[in-house]
């Protein structure tokens, strides 16, 4: 349980990939997801109703990751970001205001990459 006295679930997935187009078919015939490109960078997938549940994003030389990365909604990015560090955590990625949320990646003491989100 958080400090809040709410346990975080997952609220959105990024696969952060070199071949952005190539991964997007392959989800989407494996899944079905269906696929809405908003740019050569990045593209939103979702489920059958349309509601985007995820993203699929092309890597580069200054991506902060390569791979999947779960978000886990929390109350607040920042704080939550330096109790991870607290933790054992390392900071992968700043917190960043994107057009919906704002969001930030740690490594947790093993290396798995864990995303944070908050509206």
């Amino acid at each position: 349980m958080t400090p809040t006295g709410h346990h975080p679930a997952p609220a959105w997935f990024d696969i952060s990939t070199p071949d952005a187009a190539r991964s997007r078919r392959f989800y989407q015939e494996m899944f079905g997801w269906p696929v809405n490109v908003l740019d050569e960078t990045y593209a939103l997938v979702g489920d059958t109703d349309g509601r985007p549940t995820g993203g699929i994003g092309q890597s580069g030389p200054d991506s902060p990751f390569t791979g999947i990365v779960v978000y886990f909604r929390v109350d607040d990015v920042d704080s939550t970001l330096v109790r991870a560090e607290a933790l054992g955590g390392t900071r992968v990625m700043e917190p960043t205001e994107t057009p919906v949320s704002r969001i930030a990646v740690f490594a947790d003491p093993d290396g798995n990459l864990i995303g944070l989100l908050s509206r």
